[in-house]
């Protein structure tokens, strides 16, 4: 796994450059702590996420709000 989701073992390390996150560093506006939604959905109208072994999606409503599922 990535990391990304809570399934890394602990101690183990990945090359940061393999590692999605390091990249959605480049899609942060610029606040640190904020991710401009367009980044992630790249014209999409939802995507899936992966979080601790879990599935969510993220969409797009018809009112253009975003809602997260599992």
């Amino acid at each position: 796994m990535s990391g990304l989701d809570g399934d890394e073992k602990p101690g183990s390390r990945q090359d940061p450059r393999q590692v999605p996150y390091v990249a959605l560093r480049a899609l942060a506006s610029e606040r640190a702590d904020e991710i401009v939604s367009a980044s992630l959905l790249q014209g999409r109208r939802e995507i899936v996420i992966r979080h601790a072994g879990q599935r969510y999606r993220l969409r797009i409503t018809a009112n253009d709000k975003l809602i997260l599922t599992k």
